[in-house]
């Protein structure tokens, strides 16, 4: 997919094959919006396993690029593993969307929207019955994004450093394709 946006520029839309393409971006925008909450020098598992949790596994990753600054947004979602226990989805086919990043020159211009349209439309042709995410109160506009989107809150957790916000939104069944006649 291919965008223009405000800023005169084309962005194009595009699955990820290899942490190599976005592992630099990943870092950077993990660090940016977590701060001190984060090691830089951490990797998470779904990163140290990409291939097996975003090639392999049921999950996928996109990323948006500028010809001119290289990639400038990411998201990504992956089978959602029920480590939160207070959650039970039932047999429903769940998916846990991450790696939502925007740089912050093409915030607030529809990119993060963007992405979620291609997340959204990859996951109901595939099955995906519900999106499930987690956000904190102190990403500025995640909440609200995120309720614009068809979002519903599940639980806020009252811990004072992440205060995790617990979000599900369901999917309509994708409708069939015509048969070529």
């Amino acid at each position: 997919m291919t965008l223009s946006l405000s800023l005169s520029h084309l962005i194009s839309i595009q699955p990820v094959e290899r942490l190599q393409e976005v592992d630099g971006f990943l870092r950077d925008a993990r660090v940016q919006m977590f701060g001190a909450r984060v090691s830089a020098q951490d990797t998470p598992a779904d990163l140290l396993h990409f291939e097996q949790v975003y090639r392999g596994g049921g999950g996928r990753m996109w990323t948006a690029h500028d010809a001119q600054r290289g990639v400038v947004g990411s998201i990504a979602y992956r089978p959602y593993d029920g480590r939160f226990a207070q959650l039970d989805f039932g047999p429903l086919a769940v998916v846990e969307v991450v790696r939502l990043f925007v740089a912050p020159v093409w915030r607030r211009q529809g990119l993060a929207q963007a992405l979620f349209a291609t997340l959204q439309a990859h996951a109901r042709a595939h099955g995906v019955e519900v999106l499930y995410l987690h956000t904190h109160p102190f990403l500025p506009g995640a909440l609200e994004f995120w309720k614009r989107n068809g979002f519903a809150v599940l639980q806020r957790e009252a811990e004072p450093v992440w205060q995790t916000i617990h979000m599900q939104c369901l999917l309509p069944p994708a409708l069939p394709t015509a048969a070529p006649t």
